[in-house]
C-alpha cells in the first residue's frame, strides 16, 4: 500500500451541503474505503484547503479513480499528493550515490 495525502476544498456546493449535513463527510470516507482506499487520518484545516486526509491505496490507479470520482460530484477539488517514508527517499539517494 502507498499512503497519499489529499488536500481538499470544497466547492460553494460542498460547503453548502455539509453545513446541512455534517456527517456527509464521514459517508465520503465510506465510499473511499468501497473503493479499496484507506482513511488514516484526517483534519479540518484554516487556509487555502478544507480538508488534509491521508489515506492508503494499493496504487496511483486506485488514486486516479478516487480523485476522477471526487471531481466528477462537484462539491470539491482534491489535490494529490503522494508520500514517501523519510527513510526510504534516503535510501534511494544513498544507493543513487553508490550507482555512479
Amino acid at each position: 500500500m502507498s499512503t497519499y495525502l489529499l488536500l481538499t476544498t470544497l466547492s460553494p456546493q460542498g460547503i453548502q451541503t455539509l453545513q446541512v449535513v455534517p456527517e456527509r463527510l464521514f459517508e465520503v470516507n465510506r465510499e473511499i474505503e468501497a473503493l479499496g482506499i484507506t482513511v488514516v487520518d484526517q483534519w479540518a484545516l484554516l487556509g487555502p484547503y478544507d480538508f488534509l486526509s491521508i489515506v492508503e491505496a494499493p496504487d496511483d490507479t486506485a488514486i486516479a479513480r478516487l480523485s476522477a470520482d471526487l471531481a466528477s460530484r462537484g462539491s470539491a477539488h482534491v489535490d494529490v499528493l503522494r508520500a514517501l517514508p523519510v527513510d526510504n527517499y534516503i535510501s534511494s539517494l544513498v544507493e543513487d550515490d553508490t550507482a555512479s
